[in-house]
């Protein structure tokens, strides 16, 4: 199973090398690279740049993927959930490709909303991240990781479940705004407001079993 998702990943990024690679030719010499908050190009780079520089970034990624389980603790290990941990490896550069693809239809045609379209890609990616977000086990890499997640397994496991709700139904919600507000930091603020509730929630949770005498 690890070798499929492995396998599926290395095709998502020779893709996005080769559709990249073979549209070169039809890159202006200077390719916009980064976007503002209002969709305003504000980074510009070579076209050789354009082509390499994100599927390195995955194949790098992946390495990283590929590495961590051999990194993690004993009793701290990915691989107590394999399957989700691909899962997510797979979302994340899934999103990378989709970006990709984005910006180089950006550089070729200029008729696309670019921050709108990556801020959906990104509201999309916390919800499927929350869809499986309870499954994910202690570990010093992946998921919610506090010092009260850490310290204690049952706040790990409580702070994920609760998080698997949150980051789904507001990840969703997100998408939905990121395509009919005209407010482009809205979606965005939403998404960083999942992560500071899951860490005030790990901080509650810890201090309630602190206060019973459960810690």
């Amino acid at each position: 199973m690890k070798g499929r998702y492995f396998l599926i990943c290395g095709l998502i990024t020779a893709s996005v090398f080769a559709i990249s690679l073979a549209y070169y030719g039809q890159l202006p010499e200077r390719v916009p690279m980064h976007w503002g908050a209002h969709g305003e190009v504000n980074g510009w780079g070579s076209r050789a740049a354009f082509v390499v520089m994100t599927p390195a970034f995955m194949a790098g990624l992946l390495g990283i993927f590929a590495v961590l389980p051999w990194l993690s603790p004993k009793n701290f290990g990915v691989d107590r959930f394999e399957t989700t941990y691909l899962y997510m490896m797979l979302v994340v550069v899934g999103l990378l490709g989709y970006t990709r693809l984005v910006m180089l239809y950006a550089a070729l045609t200029h008729h696309i909303d670019v921050g709108k379209a990556i801020t959906g890609g990104v509201c999309l990616l916390i919800a499927l991240l929350g869809n499986v977000m309870g499954k994910v086990r202690r570990n010093f890499f992946v998921g919610i990781r506090t010092p009260w997640t850490l310290a204690d397994e049952r706040v790990w496991d409580a702070t994920h479940r609760f998080s698997a709700k949150l980051w789904t139904l507001g990840g969703l919600t997100a998408l939905i705004l990121s395509f009919v507000t005209r407010v482009p930091w809205v979606p965005m603020a939403i998404i960083l407001s999942l992560a500071v509730i899951s860490i005030l929630y790990s901080l509650m949770f810890y201090k309630g079993l602190q206060r019973r005498g459960a810690i």
